[in-house]
């Protein structure tokens, strides 16, 4: 029986902000983080969970393999640093019709941040700590200590896939296998 607490496949849906091509060679623990958003990314195709990617206007677009894991992806243009005040993804986000963001990509302090403040008056926050980065590695701890102190769940890449799994032995679970060894 799940509780409240624990992440509920059915509800989940990933949210990658602005993971892109200019702006990613800035950042701080770039390669780890790139691989973390890959896992995550990969991760949600295995089980199903919608990825929605933001592009900031002028960094060029999003990493191209994490776009190339996703058969489709839906791929957000904004100006804004709150992923939410751009009506486009506030009505993707709307249409999933799921109350749980898993919130990954750059910058921590600035649109990842703003997006999960924005959407903890909705919806449940959990922010991928390793999958998530700034250039100065403070911003990004300073980020990660206010999004908490506002409710955000601060998680982890392999955290939150094995708890979306629920279990081991399964085909699935077996899929997800290679992505954290």
């Amino acid at each position: 029986m799940k509780t409240n607490n624990l992440l509920d496949r059915q509800d989940c849906f990933l949210v990658v902000v602005d993971a892109q091509e200019r702006l990613m060679p800035a950042i701080s623990e770039k390669q780890a983080i790139t691989d973390n958003l890959d896992r995550l990314v990969k991760f949600a195709g295995i089980v199903g969970m919608p990825v929605i990617f933001t592009e900031q206007q002028k960094l060029g677009s999003t990493l191209q393999p994490l776009l190339d894991i996703n058969s489709e992806p839906q791929v957000v243009s904004k100006i804004t640093f709150d992923c939410f005040a751009c009506p486009e993804f506030a009505e993707k986000v709307s249409a999933l019709g799921k109350k749980t963001m898993l919130l990954a990509g750059v910058e921590s302090h600035i649109c990842v941040a703003q997006t999960a403040l924005s959407a903890l008056a909705d919806y449940k926050v959990h922010v991928i700590s390793d999958a998530v980065g700034s250039r100065a590695p403070a911003n990004r701890q300073v980020a990660l200590d206010r999004l908490a102190r506002a409710g955000a769940v601060i998680s982890s890449t392999e955290m939150a896939m094995y708890e979306i799994l629920g279990r081991a032995g399964t085909d699935e679970f077996k899929k997800v296998l290679p992505l954290v060894k």
